[in-house]
Order: structure tokens, then sequence, then C-alpha cells
């Protein structure tokens, strides 16, 4: 019995692997241990998964005795600190708080890690740092249309749940982890986790048979799933609660194609006193609705507005972020941004533009096909 079970669990493990090849393995393994410093980077205005990717592969490279640091392109955000908190002091910083230390942490190191992105302009202001590194460079990532050609090693899989999950699988298949979670750093487990949860919206979309297993598996470890949910969704401002109803009552659309869209201006996020992450899953919410089809969240910033796209299955929130907005991502979840002047003259034009484009779309062959499951 007790051997039917470790075969069952052997050859599961040997299904999650199966597009990881151990040739890169070999090669990632062999760059580690050649570097003497390792930059660890994540995207702009980095979410759960980008945050919690490059906690868990900086705490394994710790335990693997390797000098690492993390460098963000934007401060991450405040409530993923019960993450961020177990890494060393001076080895979380990024680029808007400290340009000059982000500069010297490149410049001295010998290997990057490019996590939960796919390509360099992805991290807006730190990208000629990543350019003009001559440090080798690993991609890990699970969007679309990876940059290969400046990666001299390439992790790349979109039919996976997150970077964190796609990171979990990598690391068990290195002879420092063989294949067994509970060798895991505990604040590893629990940044991995954490990342997971965050891009599966609690596991609401992108779940696949690998993604339950590796819950499963951590939780095995003794990760405290419940106050990683406690952290991620039970810890929110007041300002937030108030701000979500406001926007629900007042500011969400519903056009007759089935498109819930929200516009978020800066004079209402100064009259909440938000700040970045409060309105993380807020995209997410006109989804509830029966007759919403696809949601669409606008966030006012400085020069830009900031979209993420969300949708049911047969409406694809990818290619409408790609042809309207700037952007992409993943079929059901997509970001993207407007220029201001370029796109629109002023976060006033939004509602119109979104109202435009979203007809246009919804009506389009392509996507009456895919609606129709043709």
């Amino acid at each position: 019995m007790i051997c039917n079970i470790i075969f069952k669990f052997a050859v599961e493990f040997l299904h999650d692997m199966n597009t990881i090849s151990t040739s890169d393995i070999a090669h990632l393994e062999q760059f580690i241990k050649g570097a003497q410093k390792i930059v660890l980077t994540a995207h702009m205005r980095p979410d759960g998964d980008a945050v919690g990717s490059c906690t868990a592969l900086f705490h394994c490279l710790k335990d693997m005795g390797k000098d690492a640091v993390i460098v963000l392109p934007d401060p991450s955000p405040d409530y993923l600190g019960f993450i961020t908190g177990t890494i060393d002091k001076g080895r979380l910083t990024d680029f808007e708080s400290d340009p000059q230390g982000t500069a010297e942490a490149f410049s001295g190191c010998d290997l990057i890690f490019s996590l939960d992105y796919n390509a360099f302009h992805r991290c807006g202001r730190m990208e000629p740092l990543l350019e003009g590194s001559p440090a080798k460079k690993v991609l890990i990532d699970h969007h679309l249309n990876p940059d290969r050609e400046r990666y001299d090693l390439v992790f790349s899989e979109t039919e996976i749940s997150s970077t964190a999950e796609y990171l979990y699988h990598i690391l068990l298949m290195t002879s420092r982890y063989g294949g067994s979670a509970a060798k895991l750093p505990g604040d590893a487990a629990a940044a991995l986790m954490t990342g997971m949860t965050t891009d599966t919206n609690n596991f609401a979309n992108s779940v696949f048979p690998s993604t339950l297993r590796m819950a499963s598996s951590l939780l095995e470890t003794g990760v405290d799933r419940d106050s990683i949910i406690g952290h991620l969704y039970n810890d929110y401002s007041e300002g937030r609660i108030r701000l979500m109803g406001e926007m629900l009552s007042r500011k969400m659309k519903i056009t007759a194609d089935g498109v819930a869209y929200m516009v978020l201006d800066k004079k209402t996020m100064q009259k909440y006193g938000l700040k970045e992450g409060d309105t993380e899953g807020f995209a997410n919410l006109p989804l509830g609705i029966g007759k919403v089809k696809m949601s669409c969240f606008f966030k006012e910033d400085e020069d830009r507005i900031r979209v993420s796209l969300r949708s049911k299955k047969g409406v694809s929130a990818n290619r409408c972020a790609a042809l309207y907005f700037n952007g992409g991502g993943h079929e059901q979840a997509a970001g993207g941004r407007l220029s201001v002047p370029g796109d629109v003259k002023s976060i006033d034009e939004v509602a119109a533009y979104t109202e435009r484009v979203t007809h246009e779309f919804m009506n389009s062959r392509e996507e009456q096909m895919l609606c129709a499951g043709q």
C-alpha cells in the first residue's frame, strides 16, 4: 500500500516536471555555482507572484550559501510585508527609493534572475541596467512571448498558474532539493504559496492539477496557509474597503456587450489614502455578475493610466489588452496602459474610449467565434 502511494506521488511529480529540461536545470546549477553575487529582479509595480517568487528564490540561494539581493523597479506593496519581512536587512531594495544602490547592485553582479516578466522593458527605468549588465541572465516566467534573445537561459511556461508555481517545480528538480518540498527553507515555501495564491486569485482562476499538488505538498511541509490568507485578504486598510463600496455602487458601469469597467482617478485615491497594492483584486469584482463577460479596471498614474483586464472563459482579455491597451498577458487575465495624452487626453476620456473599443472587440468575428466555442 505504502509503495503504491510513493509510486503515485513519483508519477505525479514527473508529470509536473515534463516541460522542464534536465539539461536546463544542469545549466542553472552551473550558473548558480559559479556566481559570486546574484541579483533577483521583478516587473514594475510588483505583485504577490513577483515578490513571492523573488523572496522564495532569495531564501533558496541563501540556503545554498550564495550572496543575493532583490532589486525591484518600485517598492514592494505593504500588504506583502509579511513575506518581505523575512528577507535579511539590506538585501531588498528598489530603484525608486535608491537608484544609486540599485545601479551598484547591478554593476557588481555576475548573475541576474528575471522573475515574473518576459522582457527587459517590463522593468521600466531599470531596463538600461539590465541591458548594460554583462552578467549571465536567467528568465523564469509564465507570460506569453518571452524575449529569449536577451537571456542565457530561459524557463518559460504559460500553462501554469504562476511564476511561483513554476519556480517551485524548477527548485525541486535541482540537486539541492531533489524532488522534496520538505527540503525547501520554510520562508521560501511560504513565499511560494503566497505567490501562487495571489496569481490564482485564491484558486479562482488559472488552476491546474499541478497547482493543487504544489499546494498540498507545501501544506504538508508545515506552511501556514491560514496565516497567509489572513495577511492577504483579511488585513486591508479601511480606505480600501470604503473605496471598494464606492467603486461598485457609483463608478462601475456595465455596457450592453457585457463589459464592466471602473475608472479610479488620483483625487479619489487621495480621498481614501490609498497605498500601492490597495486596489489589488478590484478588476475581478464585476465578474461575479452573471451578465458580465469582461471587466476593465483603470487607475490613474503619473503619465499614464494603468489597465487591468479580467474575463470569463470564451473572452480573451489578452487579445483585448494587446489590441487596445498596449499590453497583454494571459487569456483571462491581462494588463496594459493608456498613455496621456497619446491614447487619451485625460482620465475623463477613458470611459468613452473603453465603451468604443470594447464594443468593437466584443462584436469582432474572432471574439464571437471564441464565445461560441468554435
